[in-house]
């Protein structure tokens, strides 16, 4: 069982910077890859993107790859070459159809990414690149995986724990549920007698009457199949791949039989045990939005 939540770094060394990959996880229902990139590096996105999205099966997953100088050059002001002489060229280009050399201001070259306090990207050859970054991904996403498998078995012994809380829960219903007939049939005895109807326990309409009644407030099914669920989720708790929505779907389940208990109660102890199942419940499904 894996958590969709957890992070990983990792770092390598690309010619006098430093490249650094951040990979991050958030709960989704469905699988997300978002990726941060300098745009001169658009190459990277694919295989990185193919690596994320191979590895995890649900959650959305922020993959971040950015080049840092080193110490004792940050706060330094770093000149793009290549993209200094691809703007020499334009304007060259422009002056001679204008007829005038076109001004140009330290806001538009910083705008245009030539000056900038960042290392520059655009300079190293995409080999190297591909070379450093690759590799650093795949530091990163192993330990982003490594995270959220501890974080997984955390919150697999919390919901096993929970799900004996549900257990006991259940044994207490079926208790309770098994003694309404015959306390409907002391209420109404009593009620009649108190009314001055009194009537045999063998009368025909009494039996009729009690008959009815425990049909209609009968949950041995509904207890049965909650027992099942119960057993089904630990089950799939012990499975190796994803099971978020699994668990999610035996949730609703449970969520059922507990619903249909309650609609059939016709008992206040017995209504306040569902809903005090239903409260441990609503944790253990906020608990499985969480797993992948």
């Amino acid at each position: 069982m894996n958590s969709m939540t957890g992070f990983g770094a990792a770092t390598a060394p690309l010619g006098k910077a430093t490249l650094r990959v951040e990979i991050g996880g958030v709960n989704r229902k469905q699988t997300e890859v978002a990726l941060a990139l300098p745009r001169a590096w658009g190459e990277l996105e694919t295989p990185v993107r193919e690596l994320v999205a191979g590895a995890v099966s649900r959650g959305r997953v922020n993959v971040t790859v950015s080049l840092q100088q080193p110490a004792d050059k940050a706060g330094e002001i770093c000149l793009n070459h290549s993209k200094l002489t691809a703007l020499q060229s334009t304007l060259s280009e422009l002056g001679t159809a204008l007829g005038t050399a076109p001004a140009v201001t330290l806001d538009a070259l910083v705008r245009l990414g030539v000056v900038t306090e960042e290392a520059q990207d655009a300079d190293i050859p995409m080999e190297d690149v591909t070379a450093a970054a690759l590799p650093a991904v795949k530091e990163a996403l192993a330990a982003f995986l490594t995270l959220r498998a501890e974080e997984g078995e955390n919150m697999k012994r919390d919901l096993l724990t929970r799900i004996g809380t549900l257990r006991a829960f259940r044994e207490q219903l079926a208790a309770r549920a098994s003694g309404v007939a015959a306390r409907h049939r002391d209420t109404l005895m009593k009620r009649l007698e108190e009314a001055g109807l009194p009537l045999a326990l063998d009368d025909e309409r009494i039996i009729k009457e009690i008959a009815l009644f425990a049909d209609r407030c009968d949950v041995t099914e509904e207890m049965t199949r909650l027992a099942s669920h119960l057993d089904q989720f630990e089950k799939i708790c012990d499975k190796p791949e994803a099971v978020g929505r699994t668990l999610d779907f035996m949730c609703q389940e449970i969520f059922r039989e507990l619903n249909t208990t309650g609609s059939k109660a016709n008992d206040a102890e017995l209504a306040q045990l569902v809903v005090t199942a239903k409260t441990e419940l609503e944790k253990i499904r906020e608990q499985v939005q969480n797993i992948e």
